[in-house]
């Protein structure tokens, strides 16, 4: 029987989601919890890797049980279990072969920019002293609408298929003392919203002109975008699937 458990998780402490051999990551300590409380092996699938410092309001994955627990109950015990800046909102059975990663259709990021500084917000948003123009921004943004091989936003030396997505929302807001950008695409490469808010930036300080962001996409040169920001305002907000997988 095949699983879907939707959490989230605020990752300052996490060296991101996925396993590595020398430092903790959620998915060890999510298995962990699984393992201790079904004493059975769980291996969790996740719906995309997050950096180190990343943060998920939502979050899936997928793991394989031989019989129907009681979710309600296995939700409640893992949220018991769990340390306090991970938490489980809920688990439904799905079919067969659903598939947490693979058949997500869109995800969507938001990253927290301090306008003013900020005490509790310092390990929550990133805080830019400088006046932004915010309008430029947008219409830099805009750019990234027309175009779909984003090679100059990747990790250099990252094994992807191709560089190619469909990137359907960019837009800069105004909430309080925060600005936020939030970007909705079918999938997104390694450190490739990082890297798009750090050359919206130089657009917004004037460091650079908003036509200068479709050169540097054409060039597919990550030497030539924006320095990529900080992780901690960096937030997976939201991840679609058919509802033939989670209802």
């Amino acid at each position: 029987m095949r699983f879907f458990i939707q959490f989230s998780y605020f990752g300052k402490h996490y060296h991101g989601w996925q396993r590595q051999p020398n430092a903790i990551t959620v998915q060890e300590v999510l298995e962990g919890g699984l393992c201790t409380i079904l004493n059975t092996t769980v291996v969790l699938t996740g719906a995309g890797r997050t950096d180190a410092g990343v943060h998920a309001k939502q979050m899936y994955g997928h793991f394989n049980l031989d019989k129907m627990p009681d979710v309600e109950d296995l939700v409640y015990r893992l949220n018991s279990y769990l340390p306090e800046d991970i938490a489980v909102e809920r688990i439904v059975e799905t079919k067969e072969d659903a598939h947490a990663r693979f058949d997500a259709t869109a995800r969507t990021y938001e990253y927290w920019i301090a306008k003013k500084k900020d005490p509790f917000s310092t390990d929550a948003a990133h805080y830019i002293k400088q006046a932004l123009n915010i309008e430029a921004m947008n219409e830099a943004a805009k750019i990234l609408l027309t175009e779909e091989d984003f090679e100059c936003f990747s990790k250099s030396n990252t094994d992807v298929y191709t560089y190619l997505c469909n990137i359907t929302l960019a837009h800069w807001e105004q909430k309080g003392n925060l600005l936020i950008f939030t970007i909705t695409a079918n999938r997104f490469l390694r450190n490739m919203v990082r890297a798009i808010v750090g050359t919206l930036l130089e657009v917004g300080m004037g460091k650079i002109k908003v036509e200068d962001v479709n050169t540097i996409i054409k060039s597919k040169d990550r030497a030539k975008a924006g320095v990529s920001v900080p992780a901690k305002g960096l937030y997976l907000t939201q991840v679609l699937y058919p509802k033939t997988t989670v209802d």
